[in-house]
């Protein structure tokens, strides 16, 4: 279900399960690891109403809640930060990652493990993190918050993005005023845009071209 990499790695699909929510990859040599990239393979989605918070446990130094996945935000990379939570913050990652980490004299192999959860759940450990943990999506959520679009624009945007949705379908990409659109493909638009906006807000708009 997950795949993940490190920058001059081969791509790791040696996911371990340890329970019916969690699973996790051993990451070799991570004191040589800055950034991850983390991403649902594609062949099994989240349920309905389901995402995941990611964790990189490092032993003897302790824990960080790096970010989610989604449907809607199927891939994502991070940036290891130097700070480490311990289990009295609040933020500890589950014992089900500890566990399985180790450390040998000049190597360490730390832990990067998921947790599938409700993405109510999922959006609140987000909302907790501090601003300048938070990935790039969620920053972009967060802006569209605290600096609310003008109306018009956002119209704009809106409108653009079905625009965009229906030309990526075949035989739809010269789009005249006499072209008829099938009202079922307006519908699927509609769900996945209002599924978009639950998940990582209205930021996305924003990215539009």
């Amino acid at each position: 279900m997950f795949g993940c990499c490190v920058a001059g790695r081969l791509l790791q699909t040696n996911l371990q399960q340890v329970d019916e929510t969690h699973a996790l990859f051993e990451i070799p040599a991570a004191e040589k690891v800055n950034h991850i990239c983390v991403f649902l393979l594609g062949t099994i989605p989240f349920p309905d109403g389901y995402g995941c918070t990611v964790h990189f446990f490092w032993p003897g130094k302790g824990s960080q809640v790096l970010g989610m996945l989604s449907n809607e935000k199927p891939s994502a990379i991070f940036r290891l930060r130097s700070a480490f939570s311990t289990p009295a913050s609040g933020m500890s990652t589950p014992s089900a990652f500890t566990s399985a980490a180790s450390s040998t004299t000049g190597e360490v192999t730390a832990i990067l493990g998921l947790a599938i959860e409700p993405l109510e759940t999922v959006m609140a450990q987000m909302a907790a993190l501090p601003a300048h943990t938070i990935n790039s999506t969620l920053n972009a959520a967060s802006s569209s918050v605290t600096r609310p679009l003008d109306p018009t624009i956002l119209a704009e945007k809106i409108a653009k993005h079905l625009f965009n949705y229906v030309s990526g379908f075949s035989g739809m990409q010269n789009i005249g005023p006499d072209n008829l659109v099938p009202i079922g493909l307006i519908a699927r638009w509609y769900e996945n845009f209002t599924s978009k906006l639950k998940t990582v807000g209205a930021g996305f708009l924003e990215r539009l071209e």
